[in-house]
């Protein structure tokens, strides 16, 4: 199960990749927002994270206007990993080399053709693993 969550700046998106997800044949759970009237992303990217921690989603699709403020709210969550991308290279790397688990976009940055490049790629690619598993156990701090 996909989490997403988006803020008014990234609500078109996220309907979009609902559908995006449909025709992939994958589950997904919409966090909100339900419009493109103004809200604050925290809201929505805590409630989306919340459900990855508790393992009731897997992985998750957070989209605002940059992509970074929902990263930022996300990964103050213990165990999220969420990768604010451009390109489709980071998208690719966020999942091969840092296991990311939250792909952050950014409705205002980017175009649609390459969100969706970026969504495809983030889903089909599988962590790398080795000398990656030690550097993704030391991004986490106890305080």
């Amino acid at each position: 199960m996909i989490a997403l969550a988006s803020d008014h700046g990234g609500f078109r998106y996220k309907e979009r990749t609902k559908a995006l997800l449909d025709e992939l044949g994958l589950s997904w759970k919409d966090f909100g927002t339900e419009s493109e009237d103004s809200v604050d992303y925290p809201d929505f990217a805590h409630a989306a994270a919340l459900a990855i921690q508790s393992g009731a989603c897997d992985r998750g699709i957070f989209i605002c206007g940059t992509g970074i403020g929902i990263s930022l709210a996300a990964n103050r969550h213990h165990g999220i990993r969420a990768a604010a991308c451009q390109i489709p290279e980071a998208a690719r790397l966020s999942r091969l080399h840092n296991d990311a688990n939250v792909l952050a976009l950014g409705e205002r940055l980017v175009d649609w053709d390459l969100a969706e490049q970026m969504i495809r790629l983030w889903l089909e690619t599988p962590f790398e693993g080795g000398r990656h598993e030690r550097r993704i156990q030391k991004i986490e701090i106890e305080e």
